[in-house]
């Protein structure tokens, strides 16, 4: 969950008294290290759970966080995230053995079924998503961020450092996605299933390395968010998203490096945990602070364990995909953990622990099936696999050893799946909960389907039938049925349109219905070629907009066949253009009208047209066949009830 008693660094004084505190830590830590301070005859293993709340009705963002821990004051458990619709659970770390797999299953199915009764009279129901199909740009406004201390401090720390004007999403896949935000609470987007592995400092190195190998198969077969502000993008696209949300960069004229904050490493690890701590101080600059009364240094001359709050604290806002992390547990001993931030929430419980199963187990049994892994693979090699794990997921095909080319399917079933095998059996795991949770893997890989390939069938099915607002509440519905099942998602069908009975469209925003995908002509655009445009795209509505792409008219059909009939009276061959003939001062509408806004203004202005604009910025179009759409499927679905 994070520090939460941190503080934004106010002057520079703060500032250096912290990183003071922080490289202390940093020598305290090496020293517990050289002189064998930590837990190395144990493995245990933990994990959270970040969730998206939603309403019950029409499956869009509840942001109601806040509320609905107010009816949680008994559950030391659940937290606040960053967003107010999100919450996130600690999963208590048990020993790496017997049914902890099982009992890890067990205990979050339980939490959650408790926080789902606590949700049912706000109205709200609770989903695992990597991200939430419904979520819209707008619900990222920072009036949503959670009212807390540490995410305020965040974002203005963050916010401080940005070097351009704004934070751009550029991402492609079926559908292209270039957007700008004015704050990095684009974060919020994501939710993970975040796996922690306890390993002894002398195996540390071998593992952290293996770790990396291994998040390309894991993602691959584990994508579960494809679907970001209704487009198709990546089969993983948190990966992109949240680098690109806390990234302060900018483009430059000279070509200097710079790494983003959120980042899947620069190299091998090659001798110890300190190369990571050091690397991201070196690299990062301290964001945020805490008041931190003990001094590590001194602690460790006295022989007690400190808990390097400042070193926590800075690990905190440096986001490795494989983080490494620091504790002390019941026994009072340090130790040392790999967070896996690689894997998405859902798409059902039983997913999420069966991809725990196999990254737990792989790493486990490539421990013995190869000590250094970096004399099997290149770095360059297993930063690229785990680029395109995260843009084409089980699609994918990955360089492994011996310079060979594979599918994640194949790699998996024929390789991967017998190495976790072996590795959850030496850790005496329980046969028949080693069965279950692989076998849950096995089946995604023969039937080629993981959580990001069924959203996308069913999306793109759904689009086909039904508006895309529509599409994106039932499958987002479906989802959530499937999850209280706890179904794995290979079992899962495909949804109807007419699952979701209760589909409200006069709660729509202009945002959410509009069309975005638009033609237009400018001022000095022949009319001839209007005309054409017309034609071609069989579209009776032209926005005229300049080169700025500002809207400064509007073109019908209508106007089309005065100027050709006056034309043809006076006999005229003069060339005239768009800006001659257009509506220049047209009515237009925000996105963040109702649709019963938009419907009344068409209606009070006897028009069939209105431009969507942001400022004076161009951004959409709503027509009376929008309009058409939607009365049409509330018929349909009034004909059904009647039946």
């Amino acid at each position: 969950m994070g520090e939460q008693k941190v503080s934004l660094v106010k002057d520079e004084m703060a500032m250096q008294q912290f990183v003071k505190k922080l490289l202390r830590d940093v020598q305290a830590l090496e020293y517990m290290l050289e002189n064998d301070w930590f837990e190395s005859d144990i493995a245990r293993i933990g994990a959270e759970q970040e969730m998206c709340l939603v309403n019950a009705k029409t499956y869009k963002p509840a942001t109601i966080a806040m509320e609905a821990l107010d009816q949680m004051k008994e559950y030391d458990w659940v937290e606040t995230e960053l967003a107010k619709f999100n919450l996130e659970t600690n999963l208590t770390p048990r020993l790496f053995e017997g049914t902890c797999l099982s009992d890890l299953e067990e205990e979050n199915t339980s939490k959650l079924d408790k926080i789902r009764e606590k949700l049912r009279p706000l109205n709200a129901k609770l989903i695992l998503t990597g991200i939430l199909p419904t979520l819209r740009k707008y619900d990222l406004e920072m009036e949503n961020l959670t009212p807390k201390k540490r995410y305020f401090a965040l974002m203005e720390a963050i916010n401080n450092q940005l070097i351009g004007q704004a934070y751009e999403l550029r991402l492609s896949g079926i559908d292209e996605l270039l957007v700008k935000h004015d704050s990095p609470l684009l974060e919020a987007c994501n939710t993970s299933f975040q796996v922690h592995l306890q390993v002894s400092p002398a195996d540390f190195v071998c593992m952290y390395n293996i770790s990396q190998a291994l998040a390309a198969p894991v993602m691959a077969i584990a994508a579960n968010s494809p679907i970001v502000f209704g487009k198709r993008l990546w089969h993983e696209s948190r990966i992109a998203l949240f680098q690109q949300a806390l990234d302060i960069r900018t483009t430059h004229d000279h070509m200097r490096e710079r790494s983003p904050r959120v980042s899947f490493g620069t190299g091998w690890l090659d001798k110890s945990i300190m190369e990571i701590y050091k690397e991201d101080i070196a690299r990062f600059r301290v964001l945020l602070s805490a008041d931190v009364d003990e001094d590590s240094i001194k602690m460790v001359e006295q022989g007690k364990v400190p808990k390097l709050r400042a070193l926590q604290v800075h690990n905190s806002t440096v986001y490795r995909w494989n983080r490494p992390c620091y504790g002390i547990s019941e026994s009072g001993k340090p130790h040392l953990r790999i967070e896996n931030r690689v894997l998405p929430s859902g798409p059902s419980v039983a997913d999420e622990v069966a991809n725990a199963a196999f990254w737990l187990g792989a790493m486990e049994g490539m421990k013995k099936h190869c000590k250094d892994i970096r004399k099997q693979l290149s770095w360059e090699d297993v930063r690229d696999n785990f680029s395109k794990a995260a843009k084409f997921g089980i699609d994918s095909t990955f360089n492994w050893f011996k310079d060979k080319k594979v599918s994640p399917t194949d790699l998996i079933l024929h390789e991967l799946l017998p190495i976790a095998r072996e590795g959850l059996e030496s850790r005496k795991v329980s046969p028949k909960d080693i069965d279950h949770y692989l076998g849950i893997i096995e089946e995604r890989a023969k039937k080629h389907m993981n959580g990001a390939r069924w959203q996308l069938r069913a999306f793109t099915k759904l689009t086909k039938e039904v508006t895309r607002d529509e599409a994106l509440s039932v499958l987002t519905a479906a989802i959530v049925d499937n999850q209280e099942k706890n179904q794995p998602v290979h079992k899962w069908k495909l949804p109807e349109a007419s699952d979701l009975t209760d589909y409200r469209p006069a709660r729509l925003l202009v945002d959410e219905f509009m069309e975005t995908d638009l033609f237009t002509v400018q001022q000095d655009d022949l009319i001839e070629l209007v005309a054409e445009l017309l034609n071609w795209r069989k579209v009776r509505y032209l926005p005229v907009e300049d080169a700025k792409g500002r809207l400064v008219g509007l073109i019908t059909s209508r106007l089309l066949l005065r100027h050709y009939a006056q034309r043809n009276k006076l006999n005229t061959k003069k060339a005239t253009c768009a800006k001659d003939i257009m509506v220049k001062k047209p009515i237009t509408i925000g996105p963040k009208a109702t649709i019963v806004q938009a419907m009344n203004t068409m209606r009070d202005n006897k028009i069939g047209c209105l431009p969507v604009v942001q400022g004076d910025e161009l951004i959409g179009i709503i027509t009376e066949m929008d309009f058409l759409r939607i009365s049409g499927r509330l018929i349909e679905r009034l004909e059904k009830e009647e039946d």
